[in-house]
């Protein structure tokens, strides 16, 4: 259903934003692609994560409607990549409520920016509202409101939980009952077809989540004092959709890279399946890449964490490109084009421009040696082999020890004469992928999307060691990059070119002990960017002027702009010991450590 042919991404933003700004909406930046002291993911996954205390009942500086454009990261579905619709990065247009208006308004608002912003046939719309169980009714309240909209009742579904239910985030926290938006490409596989079906005929473009009630750790529920309202609505796919388009490949997202790519590889994109796919997974990890490595807690490639998924994406990015005959240095050429494509929504892309590039530079150096060694490895293997198949176990080895891509064995093999046991291979692989879904499960289970005492008292350690490295390292540079708080312990990283000596260990425990030791109230003040950085506050200062935000000074040692939570007075937080300094990646060093009363 083309609604409009000329419309851009551009344009698409800015109509979400003046929309809700209209309707006394503070329009608030994207946060980080990084989540700041959120272990429970490695990326931004949704716009609501940065706003988790807030959701939980804590004043948010800009007030309590707000909206924004997010930038997002999901990597579930990277194999994947390729067809029309998957993409590891993306944008996620979202308003809130923060105990503010509720179902009646945002469902009317829901239907006036799709039929009159958006100007989609009502008729084509369907919507989903939640059936109801033994821990919540049924939400006949939404599915009268949509009525009332013009929506009829054969298009109003009523589905179950796993269809229309949100949350918690964690084990426990808010969540509700959702309503979602379809658009009906008026063609149901049968006459029971709904939005639950997998036919691909309804198509999700919205999503209301209405969060009523708060999950305890017993899993029972009840209802929370400040209801709010969380939405999302992905740009790309929303984009595609009101261009006709069949993939978000095809919008001028990606146009101009698609045009640099055919330039360095000789090859027309569309010209058949394969070429299409090689194209678009590295148009798509280029596009993530530039995003996490330009952000303003930008990260590089490295073994662990969300350095390891993204060396993963630009070693698969390589793979494709010289499946192409992209020559070494076109990547970070098509980089740039995403840079420009994007600048002027998200500044700190061409402040790290060079960043950027000499990263993605130095990861595809990085793989060629890899491929060198895989291949010795691989010609080692031929030369012990009994029989024409390479063991499952054997190539697996070659993918997990030593970089080298199956895709790569199974061609290699086959330029011997030899086979692969494929089989195995992907047995090998899956219960690779279980043991480290079960150790990312038991490293990052709980965290500050719990709000638990221990967490809020070793995020307030966290702001008094950051101002103690600065001193310590006579080093105002010195900066967060990165932080992950546990029950059990706090990570932080930061910026800084050596090891710490012992001594500056033991002067840093110190200095923060003693502050602890002060017994000094946590004082938080609402304050414009330019007046935080005025009073000499710590912070990222890549917001808009004007914004509000949150100061919190703890006595004569700390000031420092946070969302919190923090406790009330540092003597509450206990004895401070750094159990661990090691490298995180260049230029990185990483700092462990615990809290005992």
């Amino acid at each position: 259903m083309t609604i409009d042919k000329n419309i851009t991404s551009e344009e698409l933003r800015k109509k979400w934003l003046d929309f809700f700004a209209s309707r006394g909406h503070a329009v608030i930046p994207s946060a980080s692609l990084i989540p700041e002291n959120d272990p429970t993911v490695l990326f931004t996954t949704a716009g609501m994560h940065p706003l988790v205390p807030y959701l939980l009942g804590q004043k948010h500086p800009s007030g309590t409607r707000l909206t924004n454009v997010q930038k997002c990261v999901r990597t579930g579905d990277i194999d994947e990549v390729g067809d029309d619709s998957h993409c590891t990065f993306f944008e996620m247009m979202g308003n809130w409520s923060l105990g503010d208006y509720f179902k009646k308004e945002m469902i009317e608002w829901s239907y006036e920016f799709l039929t009159k912003e958006l100007s989609l046939d009502p008729k084509k719309l369907a919507v989903s509202v939640f059936l109801g169980d033994k821990d919540a009714p049924k939400d006949n309240e939404s599915a009268e409101i949509w009525k009332k909209c013009g929506i009829k009742k054969d298009r109003i579904y009523f589905l179950p939980k796993a269809n229309n239910w949100w949350g918690p985030a964690g084990v426990t926290g808010p969540c509700g009952p959702d309503t979602e938006m379809f658009i009906d490409k008026g063609n149901p596989c049968g006459k029971k077809c709904s939005p639950a079906c997998d036919c691909g005929n309804y198509l999700e473009i919205w999503n209301d989540v209405f969060m009523q009630y708060c999950k305890d750790a017993e899993g029972k529920f009840s209802v929370l004092k400040q209801q709010n309202v969380d939405t999302g609505m992905g740009l790309e796919r929303t984009l595609c959709t009101l261009l006709g388009k069949k993939s978000v490949y095809d919008t001028d997202l990606f146009c101009d890279a698609i045009a640099k790519l055919e330039q360095l590889s000789g090859q027309k994109y569309g010209q058949d399946n394969e070429v299409t796919k090689n194209m678009r997974v590295i148009l798509d990890h280029i596009r993530t890449s530039v995003f996490m490595i330009g952000d303003t807690s930008g990260i590089v490639p490295s073994n662990t964490d969300q350095g390891y998924i993204l060396r993963r994406l630009l070693r698969r990015a390589i793979r494709f490109s010289q499946k192409l005959g992209v020559q070494a240095g076109g990547l970070s050429q098509i980089a740039k084009v995403f840079v420009q494509k994007y600048q002027a929504v998200y500044e700190e892309l061409k402040k790290n421009q060079d960043k950027i590039c000499t990263e993605i530079d130095n990861e595809e150096t990085k793989f060629e040696h890899t491929l060198s060694t895989g291949q010795k490895e691989f010609d080692k293997l031929c030369g012990y082999l009994v029989g024409d198949t390479i063991s499952g176990k054997a190539a697996f080895k070659l993918y997990d020890t030593y970089g080298y891509p199956i895709e790569l064995t199974v061609e290699m093999a086959r330029e011997k004469g030899l086979q692969v046991n494929l089989e195995d291979y992907h047995k090998c692989y899956a219960e690779h992928q279980q043991k480290s879904a079960a150790g990312a499960e038991a490293k990052f289970k709980g965290g500050l999307a719990d709000n638990t005492e221990a967490t809020t008292h070793l995020h307030t350690a966290t702001h008094l060691m950051h101002k103690a490295l600065k001193t310590v390292l006579k080093d105002d540079t010195v900066g967060q990059k990165g932080s992950n708080i546990t029950a059990e312990r706090l990570r932080f990283d930061f910026n800084f070119s050596r090891p710490l000596t012992e001594q500056e260990i033991s002067q840093v425990e110190t200095m923060v002990n003693q502050a602890i030791a002060a017994k000094a109230d946590i004082e938080c003040k609402e304050m414009t960017v330019e007046q935080a950085k005025s009073s000499g506050a710590i912070g990222l200062f890549d917001q808009k002027y004007g914004e509000k935000v949150k100061v919190y000074t703890m006595g004569a040692f700390s000031k420092e702009i946070c969302g919190g939570p923090h406790a009330s007075n540092t003597g509450d937080l206990g004895v401070f010991k750094i159990t661990k300094e090691q490298s995180s990646s260049a230029g990185v060093r990483r700092i462990k450590a615990t809290l005992t009363k």
